[in-house]
């Protein structure tokens, strides 16, 4: 929307995920839907499954869904801090470092299932509540690098994260089913 037509980012082409095919209200819309995608792909696999990673450089099934997670609720504070602070720039996340420091691999699958749809729900809500003024409202987002966004984009981009990671976890689980007779 406002800050994101200098440097849009208008499709992902491993996903297919198109920025522009929905607005941030209805991003927030499908938090829900692909957070209990999520979760039955954990719950409809064997717990060795969704902890062995693939490949060394490509997380677990379970490490995507505590990303997942934490994208939700992370995101969540960053829109509160775009309503009460002009053009915040966001600390980055960690993503790497929070897998091994948070202990993503230990968690446990019901624990973690409870949490991501308390996270989405969360995320549901603000959305639902935001106005159109403030969803226009700015922010300098670091990802792909950093660049003036508004919270509308914010929104969108949070459910390219579910779905894009969702893709991830079938996949993951899909090549440990394989690796792990």
């Amino acid at each position: 929307m406002n800050g994101d037509k200098l440097h849009p980012m208008e499709r992902c082409d491993e996903c297919g995920f198109d920025y522009d095919g929905l607005t941030g209200r209805e991003a927030a819309g499908v938090f829900n839907a692909h957070a209990a995608a999520i979760s039955e792909l954990l719950q409809s696999n064997d717990d060795v499954h969704v902890r062995v990673r693939p490949r060394p450089s490509v997380w677990s099934a379970i490490e995507y869904t505590c990303h997942v997670r934490d994208v939700l609720l992370m995101q969540r504070e960053r829109v509160f801090l775009v309503l009460v602070e002009d053009t915040p720039q966001f600390a980055p996340m960690y993503r790497d470092q929070r897998v091994e420091n948070a202990r993503y691999d230990q968690e446990e699958i019901p624990d973690l299932i409870r949490e991501l749809g308390v996270a989405a729900e969360l995320m549901v809500k603000l959305g639902e509540m935001l106005s159109d003024d403030q969803l226009a409202r700015q922010c300098i987002y670091g990802f792909p690098e950093p660049t003036e966004r508004d919270l509308d984009w914010v929104f969108r981009h949070t459910a390219h994260e579910l779905i894009h990671h969702e893709m991830d976890i079938h996949r993951s689980v899909s090549k440990s089913i394989r690796a792990i007779p």
